[in-house]
């Protein structure tokens, strides 16, 4: 599970899954803006999503739900769905 879980933490850690999975070469973690839509503006499919979701569901030791798959929308949608999923650590 990656270090960080605050939000900018698993933000950055999203972007960089969501770059890697879908090889995007124009952009980075810094320049890839956590509010753009992934279906709408990125062009990413259900295929996409449900690679991405299934790598995430790894690093983070969470469960996605298929249901769930039309609400994440952005990075950010994302990572608070995760960050929500997350034991809370004391």
């Amino acid at each position: 599970m990656p270090a960080s879980q605050d939000i900018k933490g698993i933000i950055r850690h999203v972007a960089e899954i969501i770059i890697d999975e879908l090889k995007l070469e124009d952009v980075t973690v810094d320049t890839f803006d956590p509010d753009m839509d992934l279906v709408d503006e990125l062009g990413i499919d259900s295929m996409d999503l449900a690679t991405i979701a299934l790598v995430l569901q790894d690093e983070y030791r969470v469960t996605i739900d298929e249901d769930d798959y039309p609400k994440l929308k952005t990075i950010r949608h994302i990572s608070e769905y995760i960050k929500d999923k997350l034991p809370v650590r004391h």
